[in-house]
């Protein structure tokens, strides 16, 4: 995690009295500092317009209270059984880490937690991502839960296109994003709180992200933030918040049975490769029942040729999606439109974090994902196919069984996982240092 000194961010904003909207906060702040030093010549005008802006975003305060939502709550959702805990625990504290299995509703939910509490009012309630696809999938979800539309209660910014309007009580955006935004806004001002979401990621955005609000935290005593993920290690993230409380919440809803089919085995006379096992595992899965299959893939041109391989095998009625990020919109959205065939879906890791695509209950997992690793012989970075993490394999495993009792094939065998590390190395010990500091320099962080 990176930390630091970030110099260029203002005096502390350590005025609890001060009611008004967070973007109005500093201006207020150094207008009443101009006025303890002001001659009784400026004393007047500078006490006129500091009531003026004070009335005017007080009001403006009120105008937005009155118009948050009513959140209503799902009792089927893990996340909800601990409602009232998380709440008195983001009432109580600057950071919350909220660790929970994939399936527990936290990616949803904890916003509409916020509300309850009224936060949104005085600032935005900014949700990071780490992808755009699920940036607005989730941005979708919680405008229908919300009662509202994506551009008007709920507002979702991604690269070259930003639907946030100036009434908005959350704003879903990718975690570059934000970290982009705090060129303009150092301290992070329209928002009154932030959730960084499936921090276990570890980009090197997330990182930057986490050291630059630890520099931040002190100067917005007003500011929340919460950070979530499935497969967090929570004590490293408590630790670098100085002892920020973590509260677990049980994850998916259905049991779902893990099997172990390798591509290869020692009595194996036939060669197989990966997509002849894809295929095996596809009809393993149709005998068990109804319900789509999600497999998850390395990179887009194993995905077309798995595709091409299915194409071959299954009967016309089974509908084949692709998932990937160079996908339009359009594309990417076919897969939250169920039809009646048997659906499978051939997805990237992109489907591995807050996207829940509806109706899986079956999981094929290749234990492979394409990781942009430093090379020291070659001086670049390079896209490179590795085995995932024991983390990322069990966080697979959960887009099953939030339907119904689920099954997930692992194509490697259980010796292969138990040897696998726990979690998934920080992108930041996989990056070039020298792009590392470069970046830490654009964002004013010195250590």
């Amino acid at each position: 995690m990176t930390s630091g000194h970030a110099k260029h961010l203002p005096g502390r904003a350590d005025a609890p009295d001060l009611a008004c909207l967070t973007r109005d906060r500093r201006r207020l702040l150094a207008m009443r500092r101009a006025l303890a030093r002001a001659d009784e010549a400026a004393r007047a005008r500078l006490q006129a317009e500091f009531a003026a802006l004070l009335t005017a975003s007080q009001a403006a305060l009120e105008e937005r209270r009155s118009r948050l939502p009513r959140p209503e709550f799902q009792a089927d959702l893990p996340v909800n059984e601990k409602r009232a805990e998380i709440a008195a625990l983001i009432r109580a504290n600057p950071v919350v880490i909220v660790c929970g299995e994939t399936g527990s509703g936290k990616t949803t939910q904890l916003p509409k937690i916020c509300l309850d509490l009224g936060r949104g009012a005085a600032g935005l309630i900014g949700h990071t991502q780490p992808r755009r696809l699920a940036a607005r999938s989730v941005a979708a979800r919680l405008a229908q839960e919300l009662h509202t539309q994506v551009g008007a209660g709920v507002g979702v910014k991604i690269r070259f296109q930003d639907r946030t309007a100036p009434d908005a009580w959350v704003k879903l955006m990718t975690d570059g994003i934000l970290l982009a935004e705090t060129q303009t806004d150092p301290t992070l001002s329209a928002y009154d709180t932030i959730i960084i979401d499936e921090a276990h990621e570890r980009s090197l955005n997330i990182d930057f992200l986490l050291g630059y609000l630890k520099e931040v935290l002190p100067r917005r005593p007003d500011l929340k933030l919460i950070i979530t993920s499935a497969t967090i290690d929570a004590e490293r993230f408590s630790r670098h918040f100085d002892g920020a409380p973590v509260i677990e919440v049980s994850g998916r809803l259905y049991p779902v049975e893990v099997r172990y089919r390798p591509v290869q085995t020692e009595d194996d006379d036939d060669e197989r490769d990966l997509f002849t096992a894809i295929v095996d595992a596809c009809d393993e899965l149709a005998r068990e029942g109804p319900g789509d299959i999600l497999v998850f893939l390395p990179g887009e041109r194993e995905i077309r040729d798995a595709a091409e391989a299915l194409r071959k095998h299954h009967p016309p009625h089974t509908e084949i999606l692709p998932l990937f990020s160079r996908l339009s919109a359009a594309e990417q959205d076919r897969i939250f439109k169920p039809s009646g065939a048997r659906r499978i879906v051939l997805a990237t890791n992109v489907a591995e974090t807050s996207l829940t695509v509806p109706g899986i209950r079956y999981v094929v997992d290749t234990g492979l994902a394409r990781v942009k690793r430093y090379s020291y012989r070659n001086k670049v970075e390079q896209l490179q196919v590795e085995k995932i993490s024991q983390a990322a394999a069990r966080q697979r495993a959960g887009r099953c069984g939030r339907v119904a009792a689920g099954v997930c094939i692992r194509l490697y065998d259980e010796a292969d996982f138990n040897a696998r590390p726990p979690f998934t190395d920080p992108e930041i010990l996989r990056s070039s240092l020298a792009g590392v500091i470069l970046r830490l320099s654009l964002i004013h962080i010195s250590e």
